[in-house]
């Protein structure tokens, strides 16, 4: 593995020591903290298979819920206002 030495002050040398994890090298830290973002989208159903059916079911019902909680308070302001 080629290396290359890189020059910074102490303020970004700080920086980059406080993100270090433990065992991690400096590179590990520069690979980490640069790598482009992840789409929320790749996460997608990535819980699925640590969760059993019924885990999955009962958060469905609880997001439903939510999502008709959601639907009342909505319909509420819009008659409220006009």
């Amino acid at each position: 593995m080629e290396i290359k030495t890189i020059a910074l002050d102490r303020d970004a040398y700080e920086l980059l020591k406080r993100r270090k994890r433990k065992g991690e090298s400096f590179s590990d830290v520069v690979k980490r903290v640069a790598r482009e973002p992840r789409p929320l989208s790749g996460f997608a159903g990535a819980w699925r298979k640590h969760l059993s059916a019924k885990d999955i079911r009962e958060i469905e019902s609880a997001l439903e819920h939510a999502r008709e909680r959601d639907r009342v308070r909505m319909a509420k302001l819009v008659r409220q206002l006009g």
